[in-house]
């Protein structure tokens, strides 16, 4: 989970990884799209690739990168338990603030 996390701390990371969602895209494209140079889409695909975010398709001179939705379930899953917590403490806040008003008409 850390380096899903830490693949995601960095905005053009995030970036491309909304463009991908789009679709497969050769570093020149990303570079192209997000007015980055080649070298600094680079680097942030290694890292993307290390966290299991995209995949790597060689097509002849050009490397073609593709979207892994795994890393993305893997983290929905994760906050899934946080959310279920969450849920469940607004719904006892809900609960009390019905009770405090119920009191409040009684008065």
């Amino acid at each position: 989970m850390e380096k899903i996390l830490n693949a995601l701390a960095e905005t053009k990371r995030m970036d491309i990884i909304k463009l991908l969602r789009e679709g497969p895209l050769t570093v020149g494209e990303i570079a192209d799209k997000l007015e980055l140079r080649q070298p600094q889409v680079s680097k942030h695909l290694r890292v993307l690739n290390e966290a299991g975010f995209v995949e790597v398709q060689p097509a002849a001179n050009r490397r073609i990168y593709k979207l892994r939705t795994e890393p993305l379930q893997e983290l929905d899953e994760w906050l899934d338990q946080f959310r279920h917590t969450w849920e469940d403490r607004f719904e006892r806040l809900d609960d009390y603030l019905i009770e405090l008003q119920e009191k409040e008409k009684e008065d």
